[in-house]
């Protein structure tokens, strides 16, 4: 089970419908969880785009992997969930499926967390995930990797099972994110097993997501816009009686063509641009 939350494509009307929805369902939502005192006076956006989302078991924020502001995001919505004791567990995409900081105190330090985690800081910079990560630490809430495995992956590219999990308009889609992700430079006998390796994550954060899911409280999961797109990631592994909710952070001068597979969108500001694909030309010519 789903709730969708996709306003209309028009900016003026999707300002309009927004507002109201957000005030009724802000008032559902602190009708039944009190809210801590720090919330009681003027609010950010970020704050009220929060308190606005309705209870799930499963939100999933999809950012974008060098907007700063996105894990600035992150970290805002992880101590807004565990300060009002909604927090349920913290899971990452940024961690592998397995590893966990459950057995570790709220006073560990980002040492120990890291080594719970297996933290790759070559991958995924600590001082931008750390803040999220740490505040579900301190706040008792297990934080869990979710990422498929690396020594998984030569199995899922092989795993033709895989490409049945998405529709087949779904599965083109993924093939063809997977072409330009690699700038077209990926031979086309890779596509298809390099599209199994993004079903494969997807369902690797599903599960682990479902696993931790507890009545009554939410499951937040932090990953790649991509991953909780609805037409092709997460959403679409999830068990069928779990509610979610899909947030995709876009920053201001990303595409937004997709947004419509989102149930909801949270621009930000925007992120200078970065020819990815001239670096991963220079790297495949040395």
């Amino acid at each position: 089970m789903s709730i969708h939350l996709t306003p209309p494509s028009s900016p003026f009307t999707r300002r309009a419908w927004a507002l109201p929805l957000a005030l009724c369902l802000l008032a559902t939502l602190t009708a039944c969880t009190p809210l801590p005192a720090r919330f009681a006076g003027p609010q950010s956006e970020t704050t009220t785009r929060i308190l606005a989302l309705p209870p799930v078991d499963v939100l999933l924020l999809g950012e974008q992997h060098d907007a700063a502001e996105h894990q600035r995001i992150h970290e805002a919505v992880v101590r807004s969930y565990a300060d009002r004791g909604l927090l349920a567990a913290l899971v990452i995409e940024m961690a592998e499926r397995g590893r966990s900081t459950a057995g570790l105190p709220r006073d560990a330090d980002a040492a120990q967390v890291q080594a719970a985690l297996a933290w790759d800081v070559k991958g995924w910079p600590w001082p931008a995930y750390g803040p999220a990560v740490m505040a579900a630490v301190r706040a008792g809430v297990p934080v869990l990797g979710a990422n498929l495995p690396r020594t998984r992956m030569r199995e899922a590219m092989a795993d033709r099972r895989l490409d049945d999990r998405l529709p087949e308009a779904s599965l083109q889609v993924q093939r063809d994110a997977i072409r330009v992700g690699h700038c077209g430079m990926l031979p086309d006998g890779q596509i298809a097993p390099m599209a199994r390796i993004q079903i494969a994550r997807d369902v690797a954060m599903a599960h682990t997501a479902a696993d931790a899911a507890v009545a009554g409280k939410v499951v937040v999961l932090l990953a790649g816009s991509g991953h909780v797109d609805r037409l092709v990631g997460v959403p679409l592994h999830l068990p069928p009686n779990l509610t979610s909710v899909s947030v995709r952070l876009l920053a201001s001068g990303g595409r937004s063509e997709n947004a419509a597979s989102f149930d909801t969108v949270w621009p930000t500001p925007t992120v200078p641009e970065k020819d990815y694909c001239a670096d991963m030309k220079k790297q495949m010519a040395q």
